[in-house]
C-alpha cells in the first residue's frame, strides 16, 4: 500500500483492475484505492507479471503493507499453496451445536463471474462499498453503460424505500415522498477527510518554523502579452494567467534549489524535478493538492491542457497516486475567491509553498509617474530548517522578475 501523502495512514482496495498472469508494465494503473481524502488509482513502477493479489477488495491496510506481488523476467513463479492430505474420519461423536459466525462486512458484489471489467467510476465504487450496494444489480447510464455515482445513489434510495413502500402500499394507494436526506456515509467521509486535513495541518504548524514574506508584483506585462497571445488561439485552447504563476515559480526553483525538495530524517533532500502540487478545492468540502509534473520543462499550452485535466479528475476523483505523492512545491491561488493575500501552511515533507492572491488595479509608481497597475500579492510560506529570509526574499524577487518577462516563459 503506497504511502500518498504524508497524512495518509491507511487505505482501503476498493477494485483491482488486474489478476494473477497479467502482464504490467511501468505506470499501468493496478487498482483503485480509497483513501481518507481522495480516491486514488495506483500505478505500478515495475514492469513484470502479477504473481498474487494478497490484499482483496473491500480490505482496508495500513501504508507499506504488501498488498500483490509482480513477477518479473527471470523470476520464479510463487509456489502453489501446498494440498491437504485427507486423514481417516475419527470415530463418530454425539453432534455439538457449532457457534454461529460472526458475520464479516460485505464489499459490493459485482457478478459471480464477470465475464469483463465493470465500467465504473472510482468515486462511484467508494459510494457502492459505503452504501453497501450490490453493483451487479445496478444498471448504468454513464458512457458505454458505466456505472455513475447518480446510480449507485438511485439503487440504494430504492433499496432503502422498497420496504417501506411495500408497507404503506397495504394502507394507502399513494405516499408523498420526502425529500432524499444527504446518505450518512457521505458525511463520515466529509468529516474523516477534514479530520485528515486537520491532522496534516496541525502537524505542519506543529514540527515546521515557517517563516512568512511577501511582496506586491506588478501584472501588467503578463497580462498584456497573455491576452495578446490568447487572441491567436481558439477559445477552447486559451490560458489563464494561473499558468504564468506555475511556470514563473517552477523557473525560480532552479535558482533555489532549497525551496523544492522535502525535509525527512532531520535533513533536507533536494528534488532535481520539478513537480508543482496545485491546490483544488473539492466540491465536497476540503482540498487536495495534485502535482503537474515537469512544469519547468513544458511550455504554457501544455501547462493549461494539464492543469485543465487535473481540475477535471479531482472532481471526478480519478486521480493518480504519483501526481498525489510526488509535488516537490505547492502553490494556491485564492484570487478567484476575492482573497488579496493568502499565507499557506507547507504541506510536509515539502518545504515551501507559494500564495498568489487576486489582482487589482492599485497606484503604482514607475520611473518617476505614477499610474493604475494591476497588482499581485506574492507570499511566501518557507521552512526556516531548509533556507532563511534573505534566500526566500531573492526567491520572490525572482518569481516577479520572470512575471515581467512573459514571453520568456
Amino acid at each position: 500500500m503506497p504511502s500518498l501523502g504524508a497524512d495518509m495512514e491507511v487505505g482501503t482496495i476498493l477494485q483491482w483492475l488486474v489478476k494473477p498472469g497479467d502482464a504490467v508494465k511501468r505506470g499501468d494503473i493496478v487498482a483503485v484505492v480509497d483513501t481518507e481524502k481522495a480516491t486514488i488509482e495506483i500505478e505500478v513502477f515495475q514492469s513484470g507479471v502479477i504473481d498474487r493479489i494478497v490484499v482483496p477488495e473491500g480490505e482496508q491496510v495500513p501504508v507499506g503493507t504488501l498488498i500483490a506481488v509482480i513477477r518479473t523476467d527471470g523470476e520464479v513463479a510463487a509456489p502453489p499453496a501446498p494440498v491437504a492430505v485427507p486423514t481417516p474420519p475419527a470415530p463418530a461423536a454425539p453432534p455439538v451445536a457449532a457457534p454461529k459466525p460472526m458475520e464479516k462486512p460485505t464489499v459490493p458484489a459485482v457478478s459471480a463471474a464477470p465475464p469483463h471489467r465493470l465500467r465504473i467510476s472510482p468515486l462511484a465504487m467508494r459510494v457502492a462499498v459505503d452504501l453497501k450496494v450490490d453493483l451487479s444489480k445496478v444498471k448504468g447510464t454513464g458512457p458505454d453503460g458505466a456505472i455513475t455515482k447518480a446510480d449507485v445513489e438511485r439503487a440504494a434510495k430504492a433499496a432503502k424505500e422498497a420496504p417501506a413502500v411495500e408497507a404503506l402500499a397495504a394502507i394507502a394507494p399513494a405516499v408523498a415522498k420526502a425529500p432524499p436526506a444527504r446518505p450518512a456515509a457521505a458525511i463520515d467521509h466529509h468529516v474523516a477527510m477534514r479530520r485528515v486535513i486537520a491532522a496534516s495541518m496541525a502537524r505542519s504548524k506543529r514540527e515546521i518554523p515557517h517563516y512568512y514574506l511577501a511582496t506586491h508584483v506588478d501584472m501588467s506585462r503578463a497580462m498584456a502579452w497573455l491576452q495578446s497571445e490568447n487572441l491567436k488561439l481558439p477559445i477552447a485552447n486559451r490560458a489563464l494567467y494561473s499558468v504564468l504563476l506555475l511556470k514563473s515559480v517552477a523557473l525560480a526553483v532552479r535558482d533555489f534549489p532549497e525551496m523544492n525538495g522535502y525535509w525527512i530524517d532531520n535533513s533536507f533532500r533536494h528534488s532535481d524535478a520539478v513537480h508543482v502540487g496545485v491546490a483544488i478545492s473539492l466540491r465536497k468540502g476540503g482540498l487536495i493538492a495534485p502535482a503537474i509534473h515537469d512544469v519547468d520543462k513544458k511550455p504554457l499550452g501544455e501547462i493549461m491542457a494539464n492543469l485543465r485535466d487535473l481540475v477535471k479528475r479531482v472532481r471526478a476523483e480519478t486521480l493518480r497516486s504519483s501526481e498525489i505523492a510526488d509535488a516537490t512545491i505547492t502553490v494556491t491561488s485564492l484570487g478567484e475567491q476575492g482573497v488579496e493575500t493568502v499565507f499557506g501552511i507547507i504541506y510536509p515533507p515539502q518545504v515551501a509553498l507559494v500564495g498568489f492572491g487576486k489582482i487589482v488595479e492599485r497606484p503604482w509608481a514607475s520611473n518617476g509617474m505614477i499610474g493604475a497597475r494591476p497588482v499581485m500579492m506574492a507570499t511566501l510560506a518557507a521552512d526556516h530548517r531548509a533556507s532563511d529570509g534573505h534566500r526566500g526574499g531573492l526567491f520572490l524577487a525572482a518569481i516577479d522578475r520572470f512575471l515581467q518577462e512573459p514571453e520568456k516563459l
